[in-house]
């Protein structure tokens, strides 16, 4: 598995293996031995699947606080998608700023996202599985959010009028929440 690590402290990119011929192809999606020899020392306890059927889909900008703060392993098993995540932690060299990549079926690339970063992605097939692996469960309690188009974020979706829920509709900007993140260097 190829590591790229980010200009954000924490946030990688993974590319796993992939052994493929005329019948198709196989890759470990994870490992939790070679993940530990990477230093990604992440208990995932709970693996989630989100289909979208439409292209310009927006899910995010999502993040759980603490004491149930998730972190999470993101990749895309069908179409594809613009992934996004916001650097929240507040000290953090980059807090505020985005980082974006495309995750899809072919190039099998996937995103690690320590907690800490308010994570969405907008479909860019008009159908896409995108999966993903987290280290604590669902808490309502603890949900949280930022507006997918806050000006001083400025992520450059590739879309102008996403397909949004009501929820993700309503998020505040990130000025306006109390961050509940502290770099830890």
């Amino acid at each position: 598995m190829q590591v790229t690590p980010t200009d954000f402290p924490g946030l990688c990119v993974l590319e796993p293996k992939v052994f493929g011929d005329h019948r198709g192809f196989f890759t470990e999606t994870y490992n939790r031995r070679l993940f530990a020899e990477l230093g990604l020392n992440y208990d995932f306890i709970q693996d989630n699947h989100a289909r979208s059927n439409t292209k310009g889909v927006l899910r995010g900008l999502h993040f759980q606080s603490p004491p149930t703060a998730q972190a999470k392993l993101v990749w895309v098993t069908r179409g594809a998608v613009f992934d996004a995540v916001v650097d929240i932690r507040k000290g953090s060299p980059t807090f505020g700023k985005w980082y974006g990549l495309t995750l899809s079926e072919d190039n099998f690339k996937r995103l690690m996202v320590p907690a800490g970063f308010a994570h969405g992605y907008v479909t860019l097939t008009d159908v896409a599985e995108f999966q993903y692996k987290v280290d604590a469960y669902y808490s309502p309690a603890h949900d949280g959010g930022v507006a997918w188009n806050d000006p001083d974020i400025g992520v450059p979706w590739p879309v102008t009028a996403p397909v949004l829920s009501d929820k993700d509709a309503a998020l505040p900007r990130l000025c306006d929440i109390e961050s509940p993140f502290v770099f830890a260097g």
